[in-house]
């Protein structure tokens, strides 16, 4: 049960990437590029996820999964606060 829960979290995370970027591509809206650049770095972190947890169990990798969330929550705030129109 858990690998599907996994499984869904990274398809939602990638598929509202997605949604962002292909709006950004439409309106040029700088946020929408932000909040879609996070979101495809939280879509990694969640595969990454799978992979230590269901693929890999005995590797550890969150310290990269810490990493890849860290970078995704910095790529947004950065949009937020640098790039604010």
């Amino acid at each position: 049960m858990a690998h599907l829960v996994y499984g869904l979290c990274a398809l939602t995370a990638l598929m509202c990437a997605f949604l962002l970027l292909r709006a950004y591509g439409r309106q040029r809206y700088r946020l929408l590029l932000w909040s879609g650049l996070c979101f495809s770095i939280l879509a990694l972190n969640n595969f990454l996820l799978v992979v230590d947890k269901l693929i890999l169990p005995a590797e550890d990798l969150s310290l990269l999964r810490t990493g890849t969330a860290l970078i995704a929550m910095v790529v947004l705030l950065y949009g937020l606060i640098w790039d604010a129109e």
